[in-house]
């Protein structure tokens, strides 16, 4: 039980509240740091997303695909649709599509009929013996005359799947026949049908329920090879209709009459790689331009976070302008922040030694430069200079910013690394609000002040407790004192 001032007279209680408010002069303390801290990760946090996505924009500067600054224009028979990779050259072409990829295929010649209609595929086929798909590998299936000739189609295409050839079987209600062909284009994809009994012996009957026609075996219609010719220059044996010849991926859509073809005409393009450098250089720029300003902001250490206390007695607007200054400087000469941008700057302007010195290994060559030192490592691209080399020398420049070596990495894949190990760094240092677990050194720094804040608190009861004991014992000791002296007084004075 609390005492306060009933003997003495004191106002106890904010006797206490004054003597507390000395005690917990360390936990205030201790509590604006936690603030601060809490204020530096979510700091730190903005600026690590801030350079994912840089990163994200830095990912396509690696790649060959980027740079590919060709583009073609195809005239002629249209036989083929042509459009250019990073390797091409400019110049005329002439293609000439001789012959397409085809798969190999088998349908029923003649309407296929159960109980002398046409069959549908829930009806039974109702004969009996082993189907023989005969390819690169002999695969058998063995039907009984209860399956559906839906049934045989499923059993026909899980059977070869993985085999060469790999089929595609339907049976088809409106037609009342099978459809197969194979999965694949080209020669190799040719394959046959053989129809037997449990004993080996031919199966006609079978035959004409697949087939339409009594014959123990069939074959498909035979599939082809792609071919095609270009300045000349043929590449047979295709199972595919599109291939890549000199940096050129030709398309093959139909064969050329005799005496046709198609004309390409490849060109250097530098718009594409040019917009995105230009646009990667525009998001590096406002980056840098942010952190710089957050790495230079003033410190104002008179302007603490406030306590809950203390924001009771000030205003709205007073609260804000208050924070604004307190949050004020919270990357200022960040170790962190500096060695990442100095880091990004190197990676940026350093010579690329994977490159000799006959070619193009320096940003400053294709027109793209840091301003004044006091731009904070800007980039400033002189457009003329990097259409000029995109246009004149795609293939350097590509290299220049694309290519991986033991001597070096080109400008865009070492840009990249960097950033990827800028992220990894700032959220080993304050987490990543993305990830489930949290172990970063700042949140270990959090937990543990939270724990001390806990003790302090605990601490601070013992000692409010405490004082509010000792005063009470005061109270009572003073109030037995009134007690005995109002006792002498009556009895010795005679109650005068």
């Amino acid at each position: 039980m609390r005492v306060g001032g009933l003997a003495s007279g004191m106002d106890t209680d904010s006797i206490v509240k004054q003597m507390m408010q000395i005690q917990k002069m360390p936990l205030d303390k201790l509590m604006q740091q936690k603030v601060w801290t809490e204020w530096q990760q979510e700091a730190i946090r903005e600026q690590n997303l801030a350079f994912s996505n840089l990163r994200t924009s830095a990912s396509s500067l690696r790649l060959q695909s980027t740079f590919n600054a060709y583009s073609a224009e195809t005239t002629g028979s249209g036989s083929a649709k042509i459009t250019t990779t990073a390797q091409a050259m400019s110049g005329n072409y002439d293609v000439k599509v001789n012959s397409l990829a085809t798969p190999a295929k088998l349908t029923s010649g003649q309407i296929l009929k159960a109980d002398d209609s046409a069959a549908k595929s829930t009806d039974a086929i109702g004969v009996a013996g082993k189907i023989t798909v005969q390819g690169t590998t002999d695969i058998t299936i063995d039907v009984t005359a209860t399956m559906t000739y839906a049934d045989v189609a499923k059993k026909l295409q899980e059977v070869t799947a993985g085999t060469e050839p790999a089929l595609r079987v339907n049976f088809d209600n409106t037609t009342s026949r099978f459809f197969m062909s194979s999965k694949e284009l080209g020669e190799a994809q040719n394959f046959s049908l053989a129809f037997t009994n449990a004993d080996g012996t031919d199966n006609p009957d079978l035959g004409k329920q697949i087939t339409g026609t009594a014959q123990a075996s069939v074959a498909s219609t035979a599939a082809t090879n792609g071919s095609v010719t270009i300045d000349g220059i043929t590449v047979d044996g295709l199972t595919s209709n599109k291939t890549t010849v000199n940096g050129l991926t030709i398309e093959m859509l139909k064969v050329d009459a005799p005496g046709s073809s198609s004309t390409v005409s490849v060109k250097a393009d530098p718009e594409k790689p040019m917009q995105q450098i230009k646009d990667f250089v525009e998001s590096y720029n406002k980056t840098i331009e942010e952190l710089q300003k957050q790495i230079v902001e003033k410190r104002y250490p008179d302007f603490q976070p406030l306590s809950d206390e203390q924001k009771k007695d000030m205003s709205e607007n007073e609260i804000e302008l208050w924070e604004e200054k307190a949050r004020s400087g919270l990357l200022r000469n960040d170790p962190v922040m500096k060695s990442a941008l100095q880091d990004l700057r190197r990676a940026f302007m350093d010579k690329v030694g994977g490159i000799g010195d006959g070619s193009i290994n320096l940003l400053s060559q294709i027109g793209i430069n840091t301003g004044d030192y006091r731009e904070g490592g800007k980039l400033f691209i002189d457009e003329a200079k990097l259409s000029a080399a995109l246009t004149e020398k795609p293939d350097e420049v590509m290299n220049l910013f694309t290519v991986r070596s033991a001597d070096g990495d080109g400008v865009g894949a070492r840009v990249y690394d960097k950033l990827n190990d800028i992220v990894k760094n700032l959220s080993t240092q304050a987490g990543s609000p993305a990830s489930s677990v949290d172990n970063s050194t700042m949140t270990k720094k959090l937990r543990r002040m939270e724990s001390e804040i806990t003790r302090w608190q605990d601490r601070l009861t013992n000692i409010e407790d405490r004082y509010w004991r000792q005063f009470t014992a005061m109270e009572k000791a003073l109030s037995q004192m009134n007690s005995q002296s109002a006792w002498m007084q009556q009895n010795m004075f005679g109650g005068m």
